[in-house]
């Protein structure tokens, strides 16, 4: 089999799930399956090196006998990009360390998981977008995209013509149930008229899609200042509350299974917040506790209020990378992930394409 570049529109897609699933398959299916992730961009500090932890994954679950260092040959940092840009990288030479770890890799093996790093188009000061990476080890490339609303369809067209003869199809992923009918109706028949094949689309599913609250407050550090309301609730995403009490609320019944973040000496905004349905908890900011008719509100609502002691900013940053981080990021919801591909995905098409 050739190398299969799993690629997406944007980040936190699926894109790591998908990928590790399909190895899973194939390995099922007897090949052997080798993985690697050409640019980390996934990125924690441990043991004193920045790393990528989906190649530490993919290590974990495919039992590989490989150095991170060939798995993650570029290090896709901030301060990367920066002495990129002053031309203190050479791109000719990472090209040439990515072609090295990919060949040491690739022996022996029937097939080459590879996983793009951020979006399609990551990596492009480089010279290391996607596409870039798929013409430098000739692989064959499969798109994971979202579908809320029908604007994403241009998410996919712009891929589609970045990746040009390299992109062999794509994978929805995390399709809610309201919006099915419109991506099958509408958006796979005007795809595939436009001579984009597309190999399945998946539900979505909530412990795929968010962290609970009570993680939530774990990874923040955060305290739970409410006692009786529960925190078993999903949270897939974060609205602040910076604007008068009046706006919020208009803002916040626009969203749904979010974390509710301001200054803890905002108590409108909180109050606000209470009386919108897809709101699950609060997340509070800068150490200030609320006053007691806040706490007492949300202990009737249900909703759970943490309190962070960072500043907003920092809060959110924080919590966007602990809902991003959740997302299939272990071998248990790798494993969910595996079951639905198999469910929902022509994955004989997939492996076909990795054979050409």
């Amino acid at each position: 089999m050739n190398p299969i570049l799993i690629t997406s529109t944007d980040e936190s897609t699926g894109k790591t799930a998908i990928a590790l699933a399909l190895a899973l398959i194939a390995r099922e299916r007897g090949h052997t399956v080798g993985y690697m992730k050409p640019k980390g961009t996934r990125l924690q500090s441990a043991v004193g090196k920045t790393l990528d932890q989906d190649p530490l994954l993919a290590r974990e679950l495919l039992d590989l006998d490989a150095d991170v260092a060939d798995l993650e040959p570029v290090v896709y940092s901030r301060t990367f990009v920066e002495q990129t840009m002053r031309g203190r990288e050479d791109p000719d030479e990472l090209h040439e360390r990515i072609r090295e770890s990919y060949d040491g890799l690739a022996a022996d093996t029937d097939l080459m998981v590879l996983e793009g790093g951020g979006s399609f188009a990551t990596g492009g000061v480089a010279d290391l977008t996607d596409a870039d990476v798929a013409d430098l080890l000739d692989a064959r490339a499969v798109l994971v995209a979202t579908y809320e609303d029908p604007t994403d369809v241009d998410a996919v067209l712009s891929a589609a013509r970045h990746l040009g003869d390299r992109l062999d199809g794509v994978l929805f992923n995390a399709v809610a149930d309201a919006d099915l009918d419109a991506l099958v109706e509408d958006a796979i028949p005007f795809l595939e008229g436009q001579g984009i094949p597309v190999f399945g689309a998946l539900p979505r599913v909530q412990e795929l899609a968010g962290v609970t609250v009570a993680d939530l407050a774990a990874e923040l550090g955060a305290q739970v200042l409410t006692s009786d309301a529960p925190t078993d609730a999903f949270v897939e995403r974060f609205t602040v509350g910076a604007m008068s009490a009046e706006d919020a609320l208009a803002q916040f019944r626009r969203t749904r299974d979010a974390a509710m973040i301001t200054g803890g000496d905002r108590p409108e905004i909180a109050t606000a917040a209470l009386d919108a349905p897809g709101v699950k908890a609060l997340l509070l900011t800068g150490g200030y506790r609320p006053p007691a008719a806040v706490l007492g509100r949300a202990e009737e609502a249900g909703v759970p209020v943490l309190l962070s002691r960072s500043d907003t900013i920092t809060t959110v940053d924080r919590a966007e990378e602990v809902v991003r981080s959740g997302r299939a990021r272990n071998a248990e919801t790798v494993e969910r992930m595996r079951d639905l591909v198999v469910d929902g995905v022509d994955v004989d098409a997939v492996f076909d394409l990795a054979e050409n």
